[in-house]
């Protein structure tokens, strides 16, 4: 058999390959191979390994080449390739026997191949020879990174360890062949956990840098990071997540909350009731949270018992008590952990304690309400009927009698309360006028009406932005004639009735009036103040005494309120000095003067008052002695006298006077229709003098009281003057109005008129004129 010799590729690069040279198959031939600095002689096959590095493209890559001693220059021999991976990952040339990878190959998948080939010949279809086996390793790069197989990990530590105490070990593996470079030499350290943790680069072990609190923080999240090729560049990386929990200690003591504990207690209660509860709050959990209550005065009333599912305290009664003997009790009871650690000692040292008050009851106790005060709230301006709160009571005695409520408010009425103990407001509120009502809250058991309770019941008005700003002065503004231009005359500032959450905040602007001519300017300083300026050179006390300035103030309220305020400016002859406090002082002078000339003018006035009342008087007293002409007879009958001072339309007026007035009297006679306005006239006037119970005295009144008219030049127009005589019970005459002359039966005759006076001489001519053009 002839010998052949197999040459390996390393890395992909292929090296030198031997030759051989046969003569005869069972001889021994000398094989030569170029990089070999000697010669051996060899069988008919001899295999060795192939080297091919992972990933690399597989199409037609060329890993190295079988030969067999014989020469196959006319191609009558072919080599066959068996084995694992055979034509799916190798094939081999079947005239050279070059081999070849047509695929990607992992080594973490498949390290090593083995293959076997033959050479047949084509002419007989036998072998040639022997099938000869061989191997194909494939090396590694680095192309896996580091993974946590175990992740995410949780761990748990206790609270104030100290530092170095190891907590846990994360380990991370990595398929790529360690013996290859550093491909699979990790390292690990901390992407967050700083700095309460650290870990340790080759093992791994995350350990505490700094103690923690687990009331502060009872969890934290760490994340770990592992490198192959000891972190070096082109190093490949994974991460992990623990989660480091704190297991808690005992390093918080049980502390009470309340200092002071109000409690009662009926002198009917039996040994073991329980009058109320006390609780201290620690911090720990689980058994270390666990609490004992203690009395530390060794009380023979009084007992604390715990109740270990809640950790309360129940005060129990010890000893019956007796109203009449003590009715109250001052008592101590503090709490300590029962189980504490040695080293966690000094976090005990101080036990907490609070003061608990009994208040011993009669046998029929009052209602108890079932918080110690109430407080509400209620925006102001809100309407009538609108809820302010709740409050509620109970009757402590065992027969627990319904409870009525009742409301009492000193110097208010604002409120109301119904049977359910709910309040009401009455009328809106206004916090500017109260911003707080202290109301006292009574409940009076339904079966017994003398056990009353009251409680203090406060109610805080809620404010609400219902006010403008305003001036905060009523300022008094000076500005001097010779004044100049952007001269400071005055600083203004505001204030608001409203109370604001932050700090009042204003603005002030000249009004749209003012802002396009004005003779004064106004500049905001942006601290609730801001200044007047003059706008202009010179002014005048003559022309222009006074100025006035609209300004608008807004607040910073939601929502916001606009004021308009007015300033008065004062136009001043400041004098030589140029100050306006001259104007100041002239202006005290001037109301000092001025209020003296009221005073003076006042005191005229009522001079002239009195002068003038003096002078009405005596004339009502000389008409009044002139109305007493017949004082013998004045018994004997009643004047009744109408008088009207307005002037009248003629007969057909009859608004002007009293018609019922002017016809009443017990008897009235029939008139027929009058003839002639003459004869009405004549016939009322000879009725006139013929009434009353003496016609001569009658006659006589009226003749005067003609007399005094004509004789008096104020008399008012004769058509308006308005005589009656006596018209008294059981008189004859009726009305001596002209408004009856149509009813009257008398002869038309009017020269009665010439006798009358000057006054009547117009009339008389008049209707003389008339009956003589009728004749």
């Amino acid at each position: 058999m002839n010998c052949c010799f197999l040459l390996p590729f390393l890395m992909g690069i292929p090296l030198l390959w031997p030759y051989l040279t046969a003569t005869g198959s069972s001889k021994t031939e000398e094989v030569k191979h170029p990089g070999w600095a000697h010669w051996r002689v060899k069988r008919d096959w001899v295999w060795n390994q192939f080297f091919v590095q992972e990933e690399m493209n597989g199409t037609n890559h060329s890993i190295g080449q079988l030969k067999y001693g014989i020469n196959n220059e006319n191609n009558n021999y072919q080599y066959k390739l068996f084995g694992e991976g055979a034509g799916s990952a190798f094939v081999i040339d079947e005239n050279t026997g070059v081999l070849y990878a047509v695929q990607k190959l992992d080594r973490e998948e498949q390290e090593r191949y083995t293959l076997r080939a033959q050479v047949i010949d084509t002419t007989t279809g036998r072998a040639v020879g022997p099938e000869s086996e061989f191997s194909i390793r494939v090396t590694d790069i680095n192309d896996n990174e580091p993974r946590f197989l175990d992740g995410p990990y949780e761990a748990i530590v206790p609270e104030m360890s100290p530092e170095e105490t190891s907590i846990i070990q994360v380990t991370a593996s990595d398929a790529d062949d360690p013996s290859t470079g550093y491909n699979a030499h990790l390292v690990y350290s901390l992407l967050q956990g700083q700095p309460y943790f650290s870990i340790e680069a080759k093992t791994g072990i995350i350990r505490i840098s700094s103690k923690m609190d687990r009331e502060l923080q009872d969890e934290y999240w760490v994340i770990i990071q592992a490198k192959d090729k000891i972190g070096l560049p082109g190093a490949l990386s994974g991460t992990t997540s623990v989660l480091i929990k704190l297991s808690d200690v005992n390093d918080n003591k049980p502390t009470f909350q309340t200092s002071l504990y109000r409690m009662n207690v009926s002198e009917s209660a039996p040994i073991g009731t329980s009058i109320g509860k006390v609780l201290a709050y620690d911090n720990d959990i689980g058994d270390n949270a666990e609490m004992e209550y203690i009395i530390e005065d060794d009380s023979q009333t009084f007992d604390i018992i715990t109740n270990h599912e809640t950790q309360e305290g129940i005060v129990v009664l010890k000893k019956k008590v007796d109203f009449e003997q003590q009715n109250n009790y001052r008592i101590t009871a503090k709490v300590k952990n029962p189980r504490v650690d040695e080293q966690l000692l000094k976090y005990h040292a101080e036990t907490s304690a609070t003061i608990i008050k009994v208040q011993v009851g009669d046998a029929d106790e009052p209602p108890v309400f079932h918080l110690p005060h109430y407080l509400f709230e209620i925006s102001e301006g809100s309407p009538q009927g609108s809820l302010v709160g709740t409050v509620s009571a109970t009757d402590p005695d065992q027969k627990s009698s319904p409870i009525r409520y009742s409301v009492r408010i000193t110097g208010s009425s604002e409120f109301c309360i119904d049977d359910n103990g709910t309040v009401f407001t009455v009328s809106p509120l206004d916090r500017e006028m109260s911003a707080w009502h202290n109301l006292s809250v009574e409940a009076v058991e339904q079966y017994n009406v003398e056990q009353i309770s009251s409680i203090p019941v406060y109610v805080q008005v809620l404010n609400i932005n219902d006010n403008a700003p305003e001036f905060s002065d009523n300022y008094k503004t000076y500005v001097c004639e010779n004044a100049g231009s952007g001269q400071i005359i005055q600083t203004i500032s505001a204030v608001d009735r409203d109370k604001s959450i932050e700090e009042h905040s204003f603005s002030f602007n000249l009004s749209m009036e003012h802002t396009q001519n004005s003779s004064f300017t106004l500049i905001d300083n942006q601290d609730n103040t801001a200044v007047i300026l003059t706008n202009r050179t010179g002014f005048s006390l003559q022309e222009e005494p006074v100025f006035y300035m609209s300004i608008l103030i807004a607040d910073n309220g939601l929502p916001s309120l606009t004021s308009t305020n007015t300033l008065t400016i004062h136009v001043c002859d400041c004098g030589d000095d140029g100050s306006t406090q001259t104007c100041s002082d002239e202006d005290f002078t001037f109301s000092m003067r001025f209020r003296t000339e009221i005073a003076i003018v006042a005191a005229i006035l009522i001079c002239v008052v009195i002068i003038f009342g003096l002078i009405l008087l005596i004339r009502s007293l000389k008409q009044r002695r002139k109305q007493t002409l017949f004082p013998e007879k004045g018994e004997d009958f009643r004047e009744n006298i109408f008088s009207y001072d307005d002037e009248g339309g003629g007969e057909d007026d009859t608004e002007a006077f009293d018609i019922g007035q002017l016809k009443s009297g017990p008897v009235l006679r029939e008139h027929r229709a009058r003839k002639t306005a003459a004869g009405g006239l004549s016939s009322l006037y000879r009725q006139s003098l013929q009434v009353g119970p003496d016609n001569a005295i009658i006659r006589e009144f009226i003749l005067e009281k003609l007399r005094e008219a004509n004789s008096d030049p104020c008399a008012p127009p004769f058509d308006s003057l308005q005589t009656y005589a006596f018209e008294g019970t059981g008189s004859l005459a009726e009305s001596l109005s002209s408004l009856g002359s149509t009813a009257s039966d008398q002869d038309d005759n009017y020269d009665y008129l010439h006798e009358l006076g000057p006054r009547f001489k117009r009339l008389a001519c008049m209707f003389g004129s008339t009956m003589q053009s009728n004749n």
